[in-house]
Protein backbone atom coordinates (compact mmCIF):
# COMPACT_ATOMS: atom_id res chain seq x y z
CA UNK A 1 0.00 0.00 0.00
CA UNK A 2 1.44 3.56 -1.18
CA UNK A 3 1.78 6.38 0.98
CA UNK A 4 -0.60 8.39 -1.31
CA UNK A 5 -3.58 5.27 -0.50
CA UNK A 6 -2.86 5.55 3.29
CA UNK A 7 -3.01 9.27 3.16
CA UNK A 8 -6.98 8.71 0.92
CA UNK A 9 -7.88 6.10 3.40
CA UNK A 10 -6.93 8.43 6.78
CA UNK A 11 -8.79 11.45 4.98
CA UNK A 12 -11.40 9.07 4.90
CA UNK A 13 -11.56 8.33 8.18
CA UNK A 14 -10.81 11.72 9.50
CA UNK A 15 -13.68 13.02 7.28
CA UNK A 16 -16.33 10.82 9.58
CA UNK A 17 -14.95 11.38 13.29
CA UNK A 18 -13.79 14.55 13.20
CA UNK A 19 -15.56 18.09 13.05
CA UNK A 20 -17.88 18.87 9.88
CA UNK A 21 -15.33 22.33 9.34
CA UNK A 22 -12.43 20.71 8.17
CA UNK A 23 -11.73 20.28 4.37
CA UNK A 24 -10.42 16.82 4.74
CA UNK A 25 -9.63 16.71 1.15
CA UNK A 26 -6.85 18.91 1.54
CA UNK A 27 -5.22 17.60 4.82
CA UNK A 28 -2.21 17.01 3.72
CA UNK A 29 0.76 14.63 5.52
CA UNK A 30 2.94 18.21 6.92
CA UNK A 31 -0.65 18.99 8.97
CA UNK A 32 -0.15 18.67 12.61
CA UNK A 33 -3.49 15.73 13.76
CA UNK A 34 -4.53 18.21 17.10
CA UNK A 35 -4.97 21.15 14.75
CA UNK A 36 -7.54 19.41 12.95
CA UNK A 37 -10.02 19.18 15.53
CA UNK A 38 -10.55 16.30 16.58
CA UNK A 39 -11.30 16.01 20.51
CA UNK A 40 -10.53 13.35 22.18
CA UNK A 41 -13.14 11.01 21.99
CA UNK A 42 -13.26 11.63 18.15
CA UNK A 43 -9.61 10.18 18.50
CA UNK A 44 -10.47 7.04 19.92
CA UNK A 45 -12.78 6.34 17.31
CA UNK A 46 -10.33 7.02 14.88
CA UNK A 47 -7.62 4.78 16.30
CA UNK A 48 -10.51 2.11 16.34
CA UNK A 49 -10.95 2.59 12.72
CA UNK A 50 -7.53 2.83 11.76
CA UNK A 51 -7.11 -0.30 13.46
CA UNK A 52 -10.51 -2.09 11.88
CA UNK A 53 -9.33 -0.40 8.29
CA UNK A 54 -5.80 -1.14 8.22
CA UNK A 55 -6.17 -4.34 10.18
CA UNK A 56 -3.24 -3.53 12.56
CA UNK A 57 -3.28 -3.04 16.44
CA UNK A 58 -2.60 0.12 18.02
CA UNK A 59 -1.06 0.66 21.42
CA UNK A 60 -1.59 4.43 22.15
CA UNK A 61 1.80 4.47 23.80
CA UNK A 62 3.17 3.96 20.16
CA UNK A 63 1.47 7.00 19.18
CA UNK A 64 3.11 9.49 21.24
CA UNK A 65 5.25 10.98 19.07
CA UNK A 66 2.96 10.42 16.08
CA UNK A 67 1.56 14.51 15.83
CA UNK A 68 0.99 14.96 12.34
CA UNK A 69 -0.59 13.26 9.27
CA UNK A 70 2.86 12.47 8.26
CA UNK A 71 3.61 10.64 11.15
CA UNK A 72 1.10 8.51 10.93
CA UNK A 73 0.88 7.35 7.70
CA UNK A 74 4.89 6.09 8.27
CA UNK A 75 3.26 4.64 11.48
CA UNK A 76 0.64 2.56 9.64
CA UNK A 77 3.02 1.87 6.69
CA UNK A 78 5.68 0.29 9.05
CA UNK A 79 2.99 -1.67 10.69
CA UNK A 80 1.51 -2.75 6.79
CA UNK A 81 4.80 -3.57 5.75
CA UNK A 82 4.42 -0.80 2.57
Amino acid sequence: MSRQEILEKLRSLMARTGPGKTDWAKVSEGDAIAALGIDSLAMLDFLYDIQQEFGIELDPRDLVSVTTVGQMVSFIGERKGA
